[in-house]
C-alpha cells in the first residue's frame, strides 16, 4: 500500500521542481518515475561522470541518490511545502560500471517536519542492474 500524498497535484509539483535543480540538467539526470513516496532518477554515464578508473564517480551516484530520496519526501509533502536535505548516509557497494545510474528513492517514514528516506543507486550495463550504492537520509520540509 502507498503512502497518501498531501497534494494530489504531486508529480507535475514535483517534476517542476526537479526540471529547476540546475545540477541535476548539468549531470544530465533524468527523472524517470514518480509515485507517492517514491521517485527514480536515471544518469546516462558519460565520461566527464568518470573517476581515475573509469567508474562514475561516487559523488554522481551521492547527487542522484539525494535527489531521489528529497522528492520522494517531498511528494509526500503539501502543496507550496519544499525539501531540503539535513543529512545523507551512503554505503558505496560496488564499482559503478555501465552505462546508466539509476537511483530509487523511497519514503521510510513521514513525519511532520522531518521525513526519512532511502535510495538505493544501480549501475546499468547492457540491461542488468548491479547494486552500487544505498543510503539514508533525513529531509526537512520548508513551508512555503
Amino acid at each position: 500500500m502507498s503512502p497518501d500524498p498531501r497534494d494530489p497535484g504531486y508529480a507535475d509539483r514535483v517534476r517542476a521542481e526537479f526540471d529547476k535543480q540546475g545540477f541535476m540538467a548539468f549531470l544530465g539526470a533524468e527523472l524517470a518515475s514518480i509515485a507517492a513516496g517514491a521517485v527514480e532518477i536515471r544518469l546516462p554515464v558519460r565520461p566527464e561522470l568518470s573517476q581515475q578508473h573509469g567508474h562514475a564517480h561516487a559523488g554522481a551516484a551521492w547527487a542522484i541518490a539525494d535527489s531521489a530520496a528529497g522528492f520522494a519526501a517531498q511528494s509526500l509533502m503539501a502543496a507550496g511545502d519544499g525539501v531540503v536535505t539535513v543529512e545523507l548516509k551512503i554505503n558505496l557497494l560496488a564499482p559503478a560500471r555501465g552505462e546508466a545510474l539509476v537511483a530509487r528513492g523511497a519514503v521510510v517514514r513521514a513525519g511532520r517536519t522531518l521525513t526519512i528516506c532511502r535510495a538505493d543507486v544501480f549501475a546499468v550495463s547492457d540491461g542488468t542492474e548491479t547494486a552500487v550504492a544505498t543510503a539514508l537520509g533525513t529531509f526537512m520540509r520548508v513551508p512555503g
